[in-house]
């Protein structure tokens, strides 16, 4: 089987397209590669083609074009069994009627792996996730974390190149999911796992990722690591659906290399970098971070940009406080500042001034 040009990526998608009635394409024109040892996360909200793609990693859906690459081999023909991926599932799709040990020993019995082996290897997956007490306890008497370790081992069981899991933590509490993403981070980057990871929750790629790929309308928006993602968004799509953001509707007044003037709706000017925004007069969505924003006169930095606000609402929320302003006609202008012993504290009807550094404030498409 001949092998692609692109022989260094471990899984590729070339220009693959999906398309369920002939007509409509959940997925469009499709170009991804992924290096071996890489922790992949396809975010994106519901209908935006990221569990389609993994569906056609697994095999379990078909391309209607293009080529998907393991190793530099196509797999379009290749059945989902005989691809020798491992999938963890929200639904754990444990079988009720067999102990944990004979969970885990199936995927090795279908590759025809003998006994000894075969419970050598169960013992080191369930380690692994530190469920080797449970081998003989039957999923019914698991809790739900523990069916989820038990379906992550059953996943790693036959040492794969290649895990693929599809929203695996939906069913969890908040403390035992945060728990889970540092545990599965931790133990693919310890067995060199390549991982492609789905989700809609956009804390958990950013904390467990080592690039994510934001899906919207079947294409990928953008694709870098978690940091860049949150700091530098390519478009309004990304910066709005990674994190907190404020934005203001405004025009574009001047360009010159790395800074624009946008006038806001209300008429004020302020500089910002222009991302994707090319010629004076075109309309722009300018982006913030509310933590980028401060209010303490004593903490901007010079050269900030400084407008007027009216405090609305300031919230006490433990390690910050989240305070919604008024700015430029905009009410869901929020700042968060740190819980510091020299933090000031608003009051509702307040005017203050707020300010933040030019090269912080992006010039988005409107």
């Amino acid at each position: 089987m001949a092998k692609s040009q692109n022989s260094d990526a471990f899984v590729s998608f070339e220009r693959v397209q999906k398309s369920y009635d002939g007509e409509t394409l959940v997925v469009k024109d499709l170009n991804l590669s992924m290096p071996k040892g890489e922790f992949l996360t396809m975010l994106g909200p519901s209908g935006s083609g990221k569990t389609t793609c993994l569906m056609m990693l697994a095999g379990f859906e078909t391309a209607t074009h293009g080529k998907i690459l393991l190793d530099g081999v196509s797999i379009n023909n290749i059945p989902p069994h005989k691809r020798g991926i491992g999938m963890v599932f929200q639904n754990y799709a444990l079988f009720p009627h067999m102990t944990i040990a004979e969970n885990l020993s199936f995927p090795l019995e279908v590759r025809k792996i003998g006994k000894s082996d075969r419970e050598e290897k169960v013992m080191r997956a369930l380690d692994m996730v530190e469920m080797g007490a449970f081998g003989s306890r039957r999923p019914a008497q698991l809790s739900g974390g523990q069916q989820q370790r038990v379906a992550l081992a059953r996943a790693l069981v036959f040492e794969p190149e290649l895990v693929l899991m599809d929203e695996p933590l939906g069913a969890l509490d908040k403390q035992l999911r945060e728990k889970m993403q540092f545990e599965i981070t931790h133990l693919a980057h310890e067995l060199g796992i390549t991982t492609v990871y789905v989700t809609h929750d956009q804390t958990e790629a950013l904390t467990m990722s080592d690039r994510v790929a934001v899906f919207d309308d079947g294409r990928i928006q953008q694709l870098d690591p978690p940091d860049t993602l949150y700091e530098e968004p390519k478009n309004s799509f990304v910066a709005q659906f990674i994190g907190e953001n404020n934005t203001m509707m405004g025009t574009v007044k001047e360009i010159k290399g790395e800074q624009a003037v946008v006038e806001l709706e209300d008429g004020e000017l302020i500089d910002c970098k222009p991302i994707n925004v090319s010629e004076v007069g075109e309309k722009t969505r300018v982006s913030i971070r509310p933590e980028r924003v401060e209010f303490n006169k004593d903490r901007l930095q010079e050269g900030a940009h400084t407008l007027k606000a009216e405090v609305l609402e300031f919230i006490y929320m433990g390690d910050i406080f989240r305070t919604r302003l008024r700015v430029a006609g905009n009410d869901e202008f929020v700042v968060k500042t740190r819980n510091a012993p020299d933090q000031v504290r608003l009051k509702p009807g307040e005017m203050i001034d707020i300010g933040w550094l030019p090269q912080d404030c992006r010039a988005l498409d409107a």
